[in-house]
């Protein structure tokens, strides 16, 4: 009797936190992973004035999309006046500034980014927040400093063309980070014979639990990503899934060993074919978007070792059909895959059937501005934020575009961050603001 109550107690102590995860936005993709949420009863139409819940100025722009777990909403920002990178965190209800720090010092090295790029990440009890020159901080949600460290310090300096992106995740008590740079110096940065790797920590005190290295046949600035580990479960398996290097791999969670491997959409080893999309997976699909204008492809979930010559399922045509992502991940959301490719003059969203590749529907979204986050599905609805700060709000079933808000500044560029979902609420962070928009 004893051992059965025990029994429906864990039950239902799974099924409380499952309830809470899922009203939840505590990694850059939301509670599944794949930019989508089962969230209700949110806006169609509103602006800088209207269904504005709260809005608190940032002290510098970020490509980091926020952060939202409880009555915290965790976000990461530059602060170029002061050549700063912070950490902050705003009560959800109310916009305040609960706490802030300074994880580090620096801005940029290249015009395109900031170091303050990667999103934090959150398991509801510890938050960690990434940038771009290696600095790695994590707190508890209530703002105590729990460590800190710097990878280039401790793992070598990175040679990356641009500024590394890579998000960090924390899953099921590992902290994950990858490290997908090439294997010479570059700008004077790097070293040679470097290689790419993934990193294992531990999130309550950041001791290295383990450290797989990444190879690839890539060559130069292919060998780069700015892409994001994503886990993912098919068939009782749990995987965490990583692109770049001209190819797209699955490992083991526990221990970072490589599952299976897949590639190349490169055969001929462009050297500059460096990879910002990161994968994304449902539907017994895995997908992976190979940069400028090159296709989109679905791979077989549940691969073991080298499966290059069998386990695509379709491609798409790249700049034929439109269907391609330079930039921007795409959705899994109402079991189908939405790929945005934000570049260039038309600015495509495209709503594809796993299985076989066809598309549903294809719009222009009618944009001057490029895209560069990445879209969002919550409610029948598709949110997604061009450069100038301009969200569009786009119905999930016919790809009619319902709403254009023109959240952004005059003069803005490169506003970078996708909208995160959680509590009725979108949380829409621009250059220099971040508004939590409802209904109430």
């Amino acid at each position: 009797m004893k051992i059965a109550k025990n029994m429906l107690w864990a039950v239902a102590l799974g099924l409380s936190l499952a309830g809470v995860q899922a009203g939840e936005w505590g990694n850059w993709r939301g509670p599944n992973h794949n930019g989508s949420t089962d969230e209700k009863d949110l806006p169609v139409k509103f602006s800088k004035t209207q269904g504005v819940i709260w809005s608190a100025p940032m002290p510098g722009p970020s490509a980091a999309t926020p952060i939202v777990f409880g009555d915290h909403v965790f976000v990461s920002s530059s602060n170029p006046e002061e050549q700063q990178l912070m950490a902050s965190c705003h009560d959800r209800k109310t916009g305040a500034l609960k706490w802030k720090h300074v994880v580090a010092h620096g801005h940029n090295k290249d015009n395109r980014s900031n170091y303050a790029a990667p999103s934090p990440v959150t398991d509801g009890q510890l938050v960690s927040f990434y940038y771009g020159n290696g600095a790695l901080a994590t707190y508890t949600t209530d703002g105590k400093k729990m460590w800190a460290k710097n990878i280039e310090k401790e793992h070598g300096e990175f040679a990356y063309q641009w500024t590394p992106s890579s998000s960090p995740l924390l899953h099921n008590g590992t902290l994950y980070l990858q490290v997908l740079q090439r294997n010479s110096r570059v700008h004077g940065r790097g070293r040679d014979n470097g290689k790419s790797y993934i990193l294992g920590l531990d999130p309550k005190t950041g001791g290295q639990l383990w450290k797989v290295y990444r190879p690839a046949r890539a060559k130069a600035e292919s060998l780069e990503a700015y892409s994001t580990p994503v886990p993912f479960t098919h068939g009782g398996r749990e995987e965490i899934l990583i692109t770049g290097g001209d190819c797209i791999t699955g490992h083991d969670p526990g221990s970072g060993a490589e599952l299976w491997r897949w590639g190349t959409w490169n055969p001929t080893r462009i050297g500059h074919w460096r990879l910002v999309p990161s994968p994304v997976a449902g539907a017994g699909v895995v997908l992976a978007c190979a940069p400028k204008r090159a296709p989109v492809y679905a791979l077989k979930a549940g691969a073991k070792g080298d499966v290059s010559s069998s386990g695509m399922l379709w491609h798409s045509e790249g700049s034929r059909d439109g269907v391609s992502s330079d930039v921007c991940t795409p959705l899994f959301y109402q079991d189908d895959f939405f790929v945005l490719y934000g570049e260039g003059r038309d600015k495509m969203l495209t709503r594809i059937e796993p299985k076989t590749g066809k598309a549903k529907w294809a719009i222009d979204l009618k944009s001057r501005p490029l895209f560069r986050g990445s879209p969002t599905g919550a409610d029948g609805k598709l949110y997604v934020m061009n450069h100038a700060g301009t969200v569009h709000v786009i119905d999930a079933k016919s790809g009619k575009i319902l709403h254009r808000a023109e959240m952004g500044e005059a003069g803005d560029d490169q506003t970078r961050a996708s909208v995160a979902v959680a509590h009725g609420s979108l949380f829409i962070r621009t250059n220099s603001r971040l508004y939590c928009i409802g209904k109430s």
